[in-house]
């Protein structure tokens, strides 16, 4: 007899059921996005308001990047501990509130703190997204659906792109950006109440009965057969100590699940995102100094962000033809090396131009391939925190690299041979992931990496209940 994981993730798919938890998990990664492409126009006009060193301004981005860090840990931890339900509300309204904070900031050191803050909320979007569109995903779609996801990414950052174009000659133009996305993202939390729980997060957690009224509700709106499942055990924890405990516990557990496989998905976090992170961050301001103007800047940033559309329309069409691997082993360096032939085409703007444009395309075709094949990599209880500590891997990283990269990098070795370097880290992330990680493409989640050599198996929690 089948458990009910298997009965959720073997149905048809339907934008009623499945398709409604994808629109609505989507349009909080959007401002996820927006929020991060905000950080490379808000640079150099908080700059200039509060008259910034090229080193302090790299800390616009990075006081973001680093909130983010936090909220990826903190969040994936909760969203295991509480349900994705509740963290999947809790993580927009945080970030809301903190964003229009922030517009009101009368001096950079308020302005850092809430933008901070702003991104403990926002920063736990991405892992309880992912972790619960993925659980309530089809198998043989799950792939199309969590790259499709990413999708939504391109749309933010390309809203917050023309927002920040449209509204440079308007006086405190910063301050209306950060407030410009607060009306959306709270009506999007109100929304987001009538979202179920992931039945099998409740599944692995104990609540038989509302695992089995969400599942039995799925198989009727989607009109499949039903048949008879049965519930495993669920996972026994130790929830004490609190919040930093839970945080540490689950970080040990995905160590523990499997080493090589964390590591691959560590290393493919921090050096694919470290390229994206740098590029975005500071876009604008290296088209400036160039000689470009504020609006062109601005709107050639945008035209970037807006072809990578296109990337995540290709990610979809690919990701489940080719598998998660080939796709991230051909797109990341080639992503990365669009970067090194825009520095040296700096001297052609119309040239540079198509290579950033080339670099949003290629960037956002790996990104989410990447996030679905790491979701995919850990099983139910572990997903949310093993997704959210990679991600937290790679932000407290790339967090600081809009900083060093202001000071140190760009300066001193100059744009060639920086992107040159970043790009040398994408190759090696994708050369370990090659021989490291299992290929995830149309098997179920919770018994991809069972198979994998010296990979422990996931071992059984106890017996099964089944239906009177």
């Amino acid at each position: 007899m089948r458990t009910g994981d298997q009965i959720v993730q073997d149905l048809p798919w339907r934008w009623g059921v499945q398709g409604k938890i994808f629109l609505i998990g989507g349009l909080g990664y959007m401002f996820d996005a927006w929020d991060v492409a905000l950080n490379g126009f808000l640079t150099p006009l908080i700059g200039t308001e509060f008259g910034l060193s090229p080193a302090q301004r790299g800390l616009v981005a990075t006081a973001n990047l680093i909130g983010m860090a936090v909220g990826a840990v903190a969040w994936g931890t909760v969203a295991d501990r509480i349900g994705r339900k509740k963290a999947f509300s809790i993580t927009l309204l945080v970030f809301a509130l903190f964003s229009v904070f922030g517009a009101f900031s009368p001096n950079i050191e308020v302005f850092l703190l809430l933008r901070f803050l702003a991104g403990v909320g926002l920063g736990g979007c991405i892992p309880v997204d992912y972790a619960i569109v993925s659980e309530f995903s089809p198998k043989k779609q799950r792939g199309r659906v969590l790259a499709a996801m990413d999708g939504w990414w391109p749309i933010g950052a390309t809203l917050a792109g023309v927002s920040a174009t449209l509204l440079v000659p308007v006086e405190g133009n910063w301050r209306w950006m950060l407030v410009l996305m607060i009306l959306p993202a709270l009506l999007l939390f109100w929304i987001r109440r009538g979202v179920p729980e992931s039945p099998l997060y409740l599944s692995r957690m104990g609540r038989e009965t509302e695992a089995r009224a969400v599942i039995d509700d799925m198989v009727t709106r989607t009109g499949a057969a039903p048949e008879p499942y049965v519930i495993p055990e669920p996972v026994v924890e130790d929830k004490r100590g609190g919040a930093w405990a839970a945080a540490v516990d689950q970080l040990r557990r995905v160590w523990a699940f499997n080493p090589k496989i964390t590591a691959v998905a560590w290393s493919l976090f921090i050096a694919v995102m470290l390229v994206y992170y740098a590029a975005l961050s500071w876009m604008p301001s290296i088209l400036k100094a160039q000689g470009f103007g504020e609006i062109a800047a601005f709107a050639s940033t945008t035209l970037m962000n807006a072809l990578g559309i296109v990337g995540v329309a290709i990610s979809v069409l690919v990701v489940d033809r080719y598998g998660r691997k080939r796709v991230i082993a051909i797109a990341g360096p080639v992503a990365a090396a669009t970067l090194v032939l825009f520095s040296l085409l700096l001297g052609t703007p119309t040239l540079a131009i198509v290579a950033i444009g080339a670099f949003g395309l290629f960037a956002l075709i790996v990104i989410p391939v990447m996030y679905a094949y790491v979701s995919e990599l850990y099983p139910t209880e572990l997903r949310a925190s093993g997704f959210g500590w990679a991600s937290s891997s790679s932000r407290a990283i790339t967090g600081f690299a809009p900083l060093l990269f202001g000071s140190v990098l760009w300066p001193v070795l100059g744009l060639p041979l920086t992107f040159t370097l970043l790009g040398v880290l994408v190759v090696g992330a994708v050369v370990f992931m090659w021989v490291g990680a299992p290929e995830t493409a149309g098997r179920e989640l919770d018994r991809i990496t069972t198979d994998v050599p010296d990979s422990p198996a996931v071992e059984s929690t106890g017996t099964e209940r089944t239906t009177a």
